[in-house]
This record gives C-alpha cells, structure tokens and sequence, in this order.
C-alpha cells in the first residue's frame, strides 16, 4: 500500500490546519487547528471529524497558534490517545492557550444554552471543555530543540526547522519508507513561515531536496513593504505619535501570541528613548499576561533583545490586565492611551468592548497591525465600513482607522517564493495549503515562473487524498463536501449584518416617519 496525504483544514482558507499522513502502515497528523473567520466556516469546528481520531497514531504539531492546535481538546474528546511532539516553547505556550480555548467554548456554549432554553430547544454541549483541554496537555511530548532528528513512531522520522513565525514554531521534515518502492519518502511541512526580519527569531531555514513540500500560502498573493526592525518601529511611533497627538485613545487589536510582545518591545524602547509621548499602555488580555511570562522562560532564545535592560515587557508604563473589572475601567478613559487587546481581527475577546467604545469618537485611532480574514470584525473595518454591528449594536466610524502590514509573523509573496524554491529540487509535488484560493493561484503562478513545474503544483481541496509516489502526485478524488465554496469569504451572517447597518442608515435618513413605514412597509411586502 503506498503512502496517502489527505487535508482536512487550511485548504481554501487560512484557518483549520489538519493534515493526516498514512506511510501505508502508520498514520499520524500534522497539526489540528480551529477554524476561525466567518460563522460558516467556525461551524466546521462543530461537526464530525471527517477521519477517527482514534486511528492516529500520533500528532506532529507546528507551532502553538489556534488555528493549528485549537481542536487538540476534541481530538482527545473522540478518542485520540497517542504523543503530540512539539518544541518545548510550543508546549509551554499552549499549557495557557488551550485552557484558554476550553475557557472560552463552555462560556459561549453557556451563552448559546440559554439563548437555547429561551427559544425552547435542548441544551448542546461544548466543543470541548477545560477536563478535555488538560486530558491534551497530559499527551504533550516536548522535543529538545531544531535540527534534531527523533522517532515519533515506527519507521518514522521527524526533524523540527526554526520557521521563523513565532516562540518555538517550526517546519517538520518527515521522512519514512514507500512500502512498494523502499524509497525514503521525505515530506516537508512548512507550518507558518515567518518573514525575514522580525524580530526575536532569525530567518526561518530547512533541508533541501524533498519528494513533497506542503507550504502555507497566507501572503501568496501579496508584498509588503521591505521594513529593517528599526524602521518598522519607527513606523510604528509614527503612527502613536500621530494618534496620540490627536487626544484620543489608540487601540490595537492583537494576538496573544507573539504581536502582542512584539509591541510591547517595540513601545518599550521607543518609551525608553523618549521617542513617543509618555502614554500609559494597556496590555488587555490575560492570556497575552501569561504568554509573556513564557516569552520571559526562553529569553535565552529570542534574537535581538536583551532581558535584562528593562524594556522587555517591564516598562513601567505598562499596564497587564486581567481582571474584568480593570478591563471595564479602562473604558473610562478618553484619551492618552495606547489599547492593545485580543483578537487581532477584533472577532472576539475584550477588543469588541474598547473599539465599540471608541471607534465613534473623532480624535480615537483604532491601528490594525496585521491580517484580517474575511468575515472578521476587522476585515470589516479595515474595508471601509462607515458602520458597523458589535454585541448586536450598530456604531459609526468617526475613528481614523490606520493599518500597519509590517508587524506580520507570515512571510509575503517574495518570501514564500524564496523559500519553498531554495528548498528545492522538489521531485514529486507542492502543496499550497493555509491560504484564500486567489493567494494560493497567484503564488503557485509565481512558483510556476522561477522554474518550478506548474504540473506538481497542487492546491487541494477540503478533504481530498493524494496518493504519494515517488516522484508524482495523484489525486484520490474528493471524499467530502463540508461546505461551500462561495461561502468560505461571506455567508448569510455577513449579508444579515451589512443589512441591518444599510438599513439603519436608509431609516435615520429618510425625511419623515411617514417614509420610514414606507420602508418598512415594503421590507415586510418582500417577505
């Protein structure tokens, strides 16, 4: 039997990541991630895996965001019993971030009961829950450092690559035999590739010459502007100095997860040099308050920084909140602050609380410091909404929203391109996963153009199997259609939400109440 590849997450979106991998006598998955961004594809974290857990013999995990390790709880809850191999960083990080997970499924699930009980339906239960999330940790296998090879299981062999993304992430060279052939099969797996210069890691680096290279496509199909470490924090204290001068607040929505302490350092030394006004800066986020503390365990890790000069996280400027009390009382203040809270698309977490606090006032700057998925309150924002609903209220944007791209942990088109071709020769495929389609189809052009055959190049599907041969690639077919194509960007929610905001604004500016049952008149005439 020869060796199959099948996806199961992060093909057409940039969310999900799940691979399994069958050698013909072992399978195993690489990553399992949730899956975040519009409410049609987070419904896809409620169904059925597609594959039983239990037959995974063990799991390969890349790095600690969400979107790779989220579903780690309900993996265990379904019967997955063997190791997860992930650097010591990685496994530190996710002993916060998949309690936080689990803490966060049984409120919502608490929520969704009671709206439930009102409308006279039985209670569902969550996702997962906190015993799940511990039941996980307990099968966390740390792996002593790159570039060294171990045995996750029998005839398997795995070697971690420093990806560049962020604390402790990893690429996972895989090698094991074709049972046909005797080949040594070798697979690469990018995980999420971070860009050349950023700060606390080096560039991310691998082995050369494989059969398969699975490669993540989140920046496939843009560039961002070539930024040296210091002159993206000097773009950055522009921006502060900017929104800070103007008398309000200015609020950032960012990850727990390596933004969040990429921005502290930054404002940290820029406090420290007297380059930006003397602003009390909130770090918003209990988790992003713990993850620091991790950052701080492997300081002997991190490039470019040094731990012991005070500005690593330690300005006494800053403020780390994580109480919910301290969290509302932030919303007192008006102005002279500098906001930074999670999520970084601004689709959850106490962010929603301070933007619709501030996002109708004038002076406020509400600074986007990274991507924005589709269907997210950002992307949203970031489009150039003039309203927009948060908790089930519509609220104007009177607040001067700016972006800043340079903060990224992803490598754009350029270093994508760079990346997988100094990886090369590539004997058997590409697959371009973790990316929209039209990123996936422009990198794999750009690939095609500096020589890579465009007829190994792959784009797969949710749920389909390739067939892994030497030197080729074969498709099995499609096994499942979990959801739409077209729903993947936009979905009844979205349309529901721009609706409410569109009508909202056609009443507020009709001429008289006697238009507006007119309008009303007719929306109850359509349906």
């Amino acid at each position: 039997m020869m060796g199959t590849l099948t996806f199961y997450g992060a093909a057409g979106t940039v969310t999900g990541s799940c691979t399994m991998v069958d050698t013909g006598s072992t399978r195993f998955l690489v990553d399992c991630g949730l899956f975040q961004g519009n409410k049609t594809v987070r419904a896809l974290n409620d169904g059925a895996f597609p594959f039983d857990p239990g037959s995974a013999a063990f799991l390969v995990l890349t790095h600690a965001h969400i979107d790779h390790s989220g579903l780690l709880p309900k993996l265990v809850k379904h019967g997955f019993s063997g190791p997860i191999f992930a650097t010591a960083p990685t496994c530190d990080l996710l002993t916060f971030m998949l309690r936080d997970s689990a803490k966060i499924q049984m409120s919502s699930n608490e929520r969704w009961n009671r709206k439930r009980k009102r409308q006279g339906l039985e209670p569902v239960e969550p996702l997962y829950t906190d015993t799940h999330a511990e039941q996980a940790l307990k099968l966390l296998e740390p792996v002593g450092g790159y570039e060294q090879w171990f045995e996750p299981g029998p005839g398997v062999h795995v070697k971690f690559w420093n990806a560049g993304h962020i604390l402790g992430s990893a690429s996972a060279e895989i090698k094991f035999a074709d049972r046909q052939t005797g080949h040594t099969m070798r697979l690469l797996f990018s995980g999420d590739i971070g860009p050349e210069e950023k700060v606390f890691h080096p560039e991310p680096d691998a082995e050369q010459g494989f059969d398969y290279i699975i490669c993540e496509s989140t920046y496939g199909d843009r560039e961002r502007d070539d930024y040296t470490v210091e002159e993206r924090r000097e773009a950055l204290r522009r921006e502060l100095v900017r929104g800070l001068s103007a008398g309000g607040n200015v609020v950032i929505p960012a990850f727990a997860v390596e933004r969040s302490q990429e921005l502290l350092h930054d404002i940290g030394v820029l406090l420290a040099e007297g380059a930006m006004p003397n602003a009390t800066v909130f770090l918003d986020s209990p988790l992003a308050k713990n993850v620091t503390e991790v950052f701080i365990k492997h300081a002997d890790t991190l490039s470019d920084v040094d731990i012991d000069n005070g500005r690593l996280f330690r300005d006494p400027q800053f403020r780390l909140v994580e109480s919910v009390e301290e969290s509302k009382s932030i919303n007192r203040i008006k102005g002279g602050a500098v906001i930074i809270s999670a999520s970084g698309m601004a689709d959850a977490g106490r962010i929603q609380h301070h933007i619709k606090n501030n996002i109708w006032r004038r002076n406020s700057t509400i600074l986007f410091v990274g991507y924005q998925a589709p269907g997210t309150l950002g992307h949203v924002i970031t489009s150039g909404a003039d309203m927009v609903r948060i908790h089930g209220k519509e609220y104007v944007v009177n607040a001067e929203v700016r972006r800043l791209g340079n903060y990224s942990a992803h490598a754009d088109q350029s270093e994508l391109v760079d990346w997988l071709v100094e990886r090369g020769p590539v004997a058997g495929g590409v697959f371009l996963n973790h990316g929209d389609d039209e990123a996936r189809t422009e990198l794999a052009e750009k690939l095609a153009a500096r020589g890579i055959n465009a007829d190994i190049i792959h784009l797969p599907q949710f749920d389909e199997s390739f067939d892994l041969v030497a030197g080729d690639a074969r498709s099995k077919g499609r096994v499942a259609e979990r959801i739409p194509r077209d729903e993947l960007l936009t979905d009844w929610n979205n349309d529901y939400a721009a609706f409410i905001v569109a009508l909202t604004k056609r009443l507020n500016t009709a001429d008289s109440d006697g238009e507006r049952r007119q309008i009303i008149k007719r929306l109850q005439g359509a349906l």
